[in-house]
């Protein structure tokens, strides 16, 4: 099998693994993740208030849940956008990544990310695989 292999620096501020973003994923102009200050990154991404946020900053990991103010209205929010629209909860994944530590969130994230059919990384945003188009089981 030809596992996908996701890195730490995949691993937005905000518990989403940009690993699994559709505009990461994407052939043409792909998003290099929120942790690579480029320019090449969609608008949305560039202004993010949680990737920018001052308390960010001062915490030790650079993730939200070191923050004393985890989980912010911001971070619900977006948690909120996200369960509802994408079958995945950032605050999960930052508890798992503060529980379990980023190899074990990393591994798990492998597993769940990867195409039954084509052993592919799927996207976050879509509920097919991009490459083989099976449809994908919203557990």
């Amino acid at each position: 099998m030809d596992e996908p292999v996701f890195h730490k620096e995949l691993i937005a501020p905000c518990g989403m693994n940009c690993g699994t973003c559709i505009a990461y994923l994407r052939e043409k102009n792909p998003c290099p993740g929120c942790r690579n200050r480029t320019e090449n990154k969609p608008k949305h991404c560039i202004t993010c208030r949680i990737a920018n946020c001052e308390y960010l900053e001062e915490t030790n990991s650079k993730f939200c849940f070191d923050c004393t103010r985890f989980p912010c209205q911001r971070m619900k929010q977006l948690d909120l956008r996200y369960r509802k629209n994408y079958r995945t909860s950032l605050i999960e994944n930052l508890r798992q990544i503060q529980s379990k530590g980023i190899e074990a969130f990393l591994q798990s994230e492998t597993l769940k990310q990867t195409c039954p059919s084509c052993q592919k990384i799927l996207s976050v945003h879509r509920n097919f695989c991009l490459y083989c188009k099976e449809i994908i089981n919203p557990n």
